[in-house]
């Protein structure tokens, strides 16, 4: 499952302008692929790994975690997980809450929180312990990143 922003551990409020959007439904195929003809003043992507809740209609009050966001040529597509327990009809409200895919780059640049970020950039992974010995580059056992 994936997390949601909006609670504590993430310290993000979701009704701070910019990081959501309200707007209806246009068009809507098996209950979780969104299509609408704009949305203005957020990038492609911006809303992955985010939620988009339903605000009126037959599915008032259901959400779902968003899977992808993205511009196709006259259309921006926003993809859930899973359908919607309920029926969706043109004209039902939502609202859309930017995504988080919990990288210290995304809370730096996105969200401009990166001196909350409680993840650990700096530990290297399992294949460490499987690498050839280096012979140059920096060997002082500090930060991989560039």
């Amino acid at each position: 499952m994936h997390a949601v922003l909006g609670d504590a551990a993430c310290g993000f409020d979701v009704t701070t302008p910019g990081y959501f959007a309200e707007t209806v439904v246009e068009e809507v195929e098996d209950r979780r692929v969104f299509r609408f003809a704009e949305l203005a003043g957020f990038a492609p992507a911006w809303f992955r790994h985010g939620l988009l809740r339903m605000e009126s209609g037959g599915a008032e009050g259901l959400s779902g975690p968003i899977k992808s966001d993205v511009q196709e040529a006259n259309a921006r597509v926003i993809e859930l997980w899973e359908p919607l327990r309920a029926p969706i009809e043109a004209g039902d409200a939502l609202r859309l809450i930017a995504g988080c895919d919990k990288r210290g780059e995304t809370c730096r640049l996105k969200f401009n929180n990166y001196l909350n970020f409680q993840g650990f950039p700096d530990i290297p992974g399992d294949d460490w312990t499987i690498t050839d010995p280096a012979r140059a580059g920096r060997l002082d056992g500090g930060s991989r990143r560039g």
